[in-house]
């Protein structure tokens, strides 16, 4: 259920875009490890059961986008806006990508200009064994 989700609200952001861009940058784990080393947050959005699950990418700010259901998280967007200054840096992940394309759409909305996007998420990260902590 929630992939199908997910990819409705990708295939409607892009008939929505057109095929532009999107309005944050993909990245891959080595541009991940850079951006970390710069300072720049790193928020896991993925539910606290995927966290326990596989772990996290040392130093994630942990942050529920959606539940189970797909359903966003009410708090999410006040607490991350509380957090997060809409003209600085900011690294979303979450399991595959998916997720985080969503919201890197909404964001931007939100007025979010410099957001990056782990492209396929924890997955490849455990893929190419990096590390996670729990």
């Amino acid at each position: 259920m929630m992939k199908t989700l997910f990819a409705l609200i990708a295939l409607a952001s892009l008939l929505l875009t057109g095929c532009s861009e999107p309005p944050y940058t993909n990245i891959d784990n080595a541009q991940l490890k850079t951006l970390l080393q710069q300072g720049t947050p790193l928020y896991d959005v993925r539910r606290p059961d995927e966290w326990r699950q596989t772990g996290v990418v040392e130093g994630s700010r942990k942050l529920t986008f959606v539940d189970a259901s797909g359903r966003e998280n009410p708090e999410f967007l006040r607490n991350f806006v509380a957090e997060v200054d809409k003209n600085e840096p900011v690294i979303l992940i979450c399991r595959t990508g998916n997720r985080t394309n969503a919201l890197g759409y909404e964001l931007a909305k939100q007025g979010y200009t410099k957001i990056y996007n782990v492209r396929d998420g924890i997955t490849r990260w455990i893929g190419e064994n990096h590390p996670t902590v729990h």
